[in-house]
């Protein structure tokens, strides 16, 4: 029998793309509401000010999320924020009719919420499966994002023109494509998971954070992100404003690297196979390294490519193994607690790198906004040998117990 085939992942697929078109509304957003922020907010220094919002609202609904999650169960928990993203879709409608910038930017928190909820899906397509297939199962769902990052712009650009106030054809189609990802999730089937399993855990944090591998894992993902957000960030302006390459070729690095964020998902199992989810993370580092060598180096189109190309290849790899590995760092009733602790911590700081990078780069250079990129390189390999080195002391303690 195929993995494909293996028990569970029809729950899988069904994951993978009803949470690729609801969230279609993300890459949406960061178009659509980057543009109409030019002409709603008072000042072009706010006009970016509802995507730092949205990422904003994704780290700080991290915890409470899961802690709904928990409560409602993962197949109704996705439903009601999918609905609750439809509603603020519409929320977006009434803002740019009303011209409110104010409103406009509660909606992108608001859709920072929804971001947190289609972002545990990862968690539930793992839950589906057996455990060797955990990281194929979150690779699929990853791969979604392929998905998500073609069809949002697209609508974007698609509803613009459909009413007389830009934009507000892009919100409803968004509504329109959200409702077919809730239409999609009916046919998924949440393995029953036992009551005192799902709604009870007993473990301090400060407990759960004592276990090294944990703390690998939430690692692996925070300085993934935190690296990816600050360079991809920082690429429009040093591209476009600092070396003066045209807004198409910025245009198709970004796209490039998106790209290349997902597409690593479809070998990403077959890596798995025979390198240890270790390996991967190492190897996402090397990319990581090369990142930076190409960009301190080539600042041409062909080196942006490349390095953005990269970027993309070593969060991939970084991300997909920190969410395989923290499965197993937990027991079964502290799941959702490790999951908070994991995507608050990830999303928190993704969020500081985002949100600094463009006032980094107007203070310093390129070059060393880049060669500060490798302080959490190098904290992320200190993290890999404290690990290591910490999993083979207990497992010494273990074997010399009478």
């Amino acid at each position: 029998m195929s993995i494909m085939s293996a028990p569970g992942f029809k729950n899988v697929w069904v994951l993978s793309i009803s949470t690729a078109l609801a969230g279609s509304i993300i890459p949406l957003m960061i178009l659509a509401g980057s543009l109409a922020g030019t002409y709603l907010a008072p000042s072009a220094d706010w006009a970016t000010a509802p995507i730092a919002l949205m990422i904003t609202g994704t780290a700080a609904a991290a915890i409470p999320v899961t802690h709904l999650m928990r409560a409602m169960g993962r197949k109704n928990g996705l439903l009601a924020f999918m609905m609750a993203a439809i509603g603020t879709c519409g929320l977006a409608i009434v803002a740019l009719q009303l011209q409110s910038f104010t409103l406009f930017c509660i909606t992108a928190f608001m859709l920072g919420f929804c971001n947190a909820a289609l972002l545990q899906s990862r968690f539930a397509a793992m839950e589906a499966v057996s455990i060797e297939h955990s990281s194929t199962a979150a690779s699929i769902v990853l791969a979604g994002g392929i998905i998500a990052a073609f069809v949002g712009p697209e609508l974007a650009i698609l509803g613009r023109q459909l009413t007389a106030v830009e934009y507000q054809g892009s919100f409803f189609l968004a509504a329109i494509c959200i409702l077919l990802g809730a239409l999609l999730l009916s046919f998924y089937r949440p393995a029953p998971i036992a009551e005192a399993t799902a709604k009870h855990t007993s473990t301090a944090t400060a407990q759960l954070l004592r276990n090294p591998s944990l703390c690998l894992a939430v690692a692996s993902g925070a300085i993934a992100y935190v690296v990816m957000s600050f360079i991809m960030t920082g690429t429009p302006i040093s591209m476009h404003h600092f070396h003066g390459h045209s807004l198409i070729d910025t245009k198709w690095v970004i796209q490039s690297h998106i790209a290349a964020m997902f597409l690593p998902s479809f070998i990403a199992p077959l890596l798995f196979r025979y390198l240890n989810i270790r390996g991967m993370m190492l190897i996402g580092l090397a990319c990581y390294c090369a990142t930076i060598m190409i960009g301190f180096s080539d600042t041409s189109v062909s080196g942006f490519w490349l390095q953005l190309v990269l970027l993309g290849v070593g969060w991939n790899f970084m991300f997909v193994a920190g969410t395989t590995l923290l499965p197993g760092t937990h027991s079964e009733g502290d799941r959702f607690k490790a999951q908070g602790i994991n995507d608050f911590t990830v999303f928190s700081l993704q969020a500081v790198a985002a949100l600094s990078a463009g006032w980094v780069i107007n203070v310093i250079s390129w070059q060393q906004m880049l060669l500060g990129c490798l302080v959490p390189i190098l904290l992320m390999l200190a993290i890999l040998l404290w690990e290591h080195l910490q999993v083979r002391s207990m497992v010494q303690s273990a074997y010399s117990k009478p």
